[in-house]
């Protein structure tokens, strides 16, 4: 699953694409579980009839899922990306699924281990047009022990053991998993849908609008872990 991605950091390209400014210059562009980055969710005021009030909002938040009940944030290392088979009932992702904590996290490239060749070879993936992607995610905020507020997100994935592409990824022995990316027309059908129009947008994406690339061709050069 996928573990480390290049977010947009673009100001000019988030608010074309997604219609948001960058939600701090902290974000990471380079991210990791535990790192923090930009995700967008509704606007909490959004239902307000006043033109001002933006139907989209983008936030700093965790790349890894804190639920309300973690005693810290190193949670966030092991809930980066969330099984849709198994959200509704595990722990860590329950909540955020039933309250349709929906967030688009805005990616422009991500990383996997691609099997092909008989072994791991890190492999950097995007769109064939260079376009970026949203990313249907969760989103959870935690209160912490010295009594700070963290935002988190999380990646929702399905399985990809079909896929023509994807299958090619992570250990062989392994199930094969994908993230999930939204149509842009589709954004904030998204992150106003309730749960159980959820499973709507959970499709695989064409394999033939994707393209690979080495990390030498990247900007990440950070070794991956598999």
């Amino acid at each position: 699953m996928c573990s480390n991605y290049e977010s947009v950091h673009d100001k000019a390209l988030l608010k074309k694409h997604f219609g948001v400014s960058l939600s701090s210059e902290g974000a990471r562009r380079d991210v990791w579980p535990g790192y923090l980055s930009t995700f967008i969710r509704r606007h909490e005021n959004a239902d307000v009839c006043n033109e001002a009030v933006p139907k989209r909002d983008a936030l700093l938040g965790s790349f890894g899922l804190i639920p309300h009940w973690a005693k810290d944030n190193k949670i966030a290392r092991q809930t980066y990306n969330a099984r849709t088979e198994t959200v509704a009932e595990k722990p860590s992702f329950r909540d955020a699924w039933k309250h349709a904590q929906h967030c688009i996290i805005p990616v422009q490239s991500f990383f996997e281990p691609d099997w092909r060749s008989g072994k791991a070879q890190p492999t950097r993936m995007s769109l064939a047009g260079d376009d970026p992607m949203g990313l249907a995610g969760l989103w959870a905020v935690w209160r912490s022990p010295e009594g700070e507020t963290v935002h988190s997100f999380t990646m929702l994935t399905i399985n990809a053991d079909d896929h023509t592409l994807m299958r090619n990824f992570h250990k062989p022995q392994d199930e094969k998993r994908m993230i999930v990316i939204l149509p842009p027309a589709r954004y904030d059908d998204w992150l106003q849908a309730n749960a159980s129009e959820s499973g709507d947008f959970l499709q695989a994406w064409p394999a033939d609008d994707f393209k690979t690339a080495s990390p030498q061709d990247s900007l990440s050069q950070t070794a991956l872990l598999f």
